[in-house]
């Protein structure tokens, strides 16, 4: 195998259902590192929401964050290239929102902000108040989107969350066809917007040629539809074993989950 870069998505794949690394998963990218692969974090996240992982693993290279719509120097602490929401979009699907009750987040400049603190909201802080200080996201509750969004220099994305899943497949379908704009699902009850044409294999793809490399030195492992752009064009596409059927067909290889020490074993058989 000839692959030189690993791309990695956070949730539902190299985390655990408890957000964390395992440590077999750990000395195995610590190692991968050592044999001069290159690791780039690519996830539906936040930078802001990447702290305690991206540290663990001590890693070098930006991170793709909110499915491709930015590329993140987390060292230098700036956005190397983005493709943010226009804010006339932004506030049309604002509105959207409020017409048809659906909560989310809105992901901006070096924050996640909120109306109503929504179960998915809660979730979230939770999981950011058990983190270091140094480590929490910025998460804020706003007046006003709306305002926000007028206010800030970029919107990355909204993430979206209904607990009535056909709602919020009906409602995103909207969106697509009334504004234009992204709608993928990142979690089983979760859809996140952004611009038409961000995606994670977009970006990835634009990275790797800058490093001078193709999609075939790429082996990319993924767990759901956010995901598949990146399983596509990666020379492997690699779907973990909790994956949506639907992502694991796009996959050219399908592994265990995300609770077990599949990630590792692949890459001692494989790799290392």
């Amino acid at each position: 195998m000839t692959s030189r870069v690993i791309a990695l998505d956070l949730d539902g794949t190299l985390l655990t259902p408890g957000k964390t690394l395992l440590p077999a998963t750990l000395d195995a990218m610590n190692r991968a590192k050592a044999a001069g692969y290159q690791l780039i974090i690519v996830t539906g996240r936040h930078h802001v929401a990447i702290h305690p992982f991206y540290q663990a693993l001590a890693l070098d290279t930006p991170a793709i964050c909110c499915n491709g719509t930015y590329l993140y120097d987390y060292h230098a602490k700036k956005v190397l290239e983005s493709d943010p929401l226009p804010v006339d979009q932004a506030l049309q699907l604002i509105e959207m929102l409020d017409e048809h009750e659906v909560h989310g987040l809105m992901y901006v400049d070096d924050a996640m902000v909120y109306e109503k603190p929504t179960g998915h909201v809660i979730r979230t802080r939770n999981w950011a108040m058990n983190l270091p200080e140094a480590q929490r996201p910025t998460f804020t509750q706003v007046a006003s989107l709306t305002q926000t969004a007028q206010d800030v220099a970029a919107i990355w994305k909204f993430a979206l969350t209904d607990e009535n899943s056909d709602k919020l497949n009906a409602f995103a379908l909207h969106v697509e066809q009334t504004l234009g704009l992204e709608c993928e699902r990142s979690w089983h009850d979760q859809v996140d917007i952004a611009r038409r044409g961000n995606s994670k294999g977009k970006r990835l793809s634009q990275w790797v040629a800058a490093q001078g490399l193709s999609m075939r030195d790429v082996i990319a492992f993924g767990d759901n539809f956010n995901d598949i752009s990146m399983l596509e064009a990666a020379g492997t596409g690699i779907a973990m074993g909790n994956a949506d059927e639907a992502v694991k067909a796009r996959a050219d290889v399908v592994i265990g989950d995300n609770s077990t020490d599949t990630i590792a074993e692949y890459l001692y058989k494989h790799l290392l």
